[in-house]
């Protein structure tokens, strides 16, 4: 089968984008995967489908690059505003506004929800600070802005080996659901983080992550909305008030459009 796409990236967290509502698409976890592949596939973190809604101008739906579907995705969600120009999208996570504000995009996330079932974790606890520890990373802040996020507090996110930690704390059975995990530090020109995204690994951006920190750090009166989020592939301003759903703004960039040979994916 022949698979039109386009190749789009938010920050450096890069998507394949499939319109299904021009052509019949079923995506599957293998299927997600062959095209997510960096060697034998088109290559991103997350495979995005657009599809009819009779809610919102669009639904979208999320593969992450291990084939998992996940609920929401920021960046995705400012890419499938830039591509299509909706203004209401259909996520699992609920429906969530974009607009464009001059060359950039701006889309609007659920409101937070903080409850330890919510994130979900798998007995009650403290969600504002777990007592639990991985290594050098405690106190975790954990909240969810359509998918899990918990938040380290740092005081350099260089330092930290994520690449050991993330896998370590993403599949810890405390999370059912897995989760997302982000290390912070507030610097004077806003929040500077680095993430381990589930399903994904180390992105040079994550969207609901940014959103999930600058909730975190709001929360903790660590700084004031709206807030500036720095991450290796860009930044994004965050705001948020209590009670409210987040709004991110930041960049979307398409690179390519082409046409994909399902059938040569291993």
């Amino acid at each position: 089968m022949q698979l039109h796409f386009h190749k789009m990236h938010g920050l450096g967290n890069d998507f394949v984008i499939v319109d299904a509502r021009e052509q019949a698409v079923t995506m599957a976890p293998q299927l997600a995967r062959g095209i997510a592949d960096r060697h034998r596939g088109v290559g991103c973190d997350q495979v995005i489908v657009i599809g009819k809604s009779d809610q919102a101008d669009v639904s979208m739906r999320i593969w992450n690059h291990d084939g998992g579907e996940v609920e929401s995705c920021g960046n995705a969600s400012r890419c499938v505003v830039a591509l299509t120009g909706a203004k209401t999208i259909e996520t699992p996570a609920g429906i969530i506004e974009g607009s464009t504000a001059g060359r950039e995009f701006e889309v609007s996330t659920v409101e937070p929800r903080f409850g330890w079932a919510d994130i979900p974790i798998a007995y009650p606890m403290d969600t504002a600070s777990l007592p639990l520890q991985w290594g050098e990373l405690k106190h975790g802040f954990t909240v969810n802005v359509g998918n899990p996020h918990i938040v380290f507090f740092v005081d350099d996110p260089a330092t930290i080996e994520l690449d050991h930690r993330g896998p370590e704390i993403e599949n810890d059975p405390v999370f059912p659901e897995r989760i997302n995990i982000h290390v912070a530090v507030v610097r004077e020109n806003g929040i500077h983080m680095r993430s381990w995204e589930r399903g994904a690994g180390l992105t040079l951006a994550c969207g609901t992550g940014a959103c999930a920190t600058a909730v975190a750090a709001i929360v903790t009166k660590r700084v004031d909305s709206p807030v500036a989020v720095h991450m290796p592939g860009g930044s994004l301003t965050i705001a948020w008030e209590a009670g409210q759903p987040v709004r991110m703004r930041g960049a979307a960039t398409h690179v390519f459009e082409g046409t994909l040979e399902t059938d040569a994916l291993a």
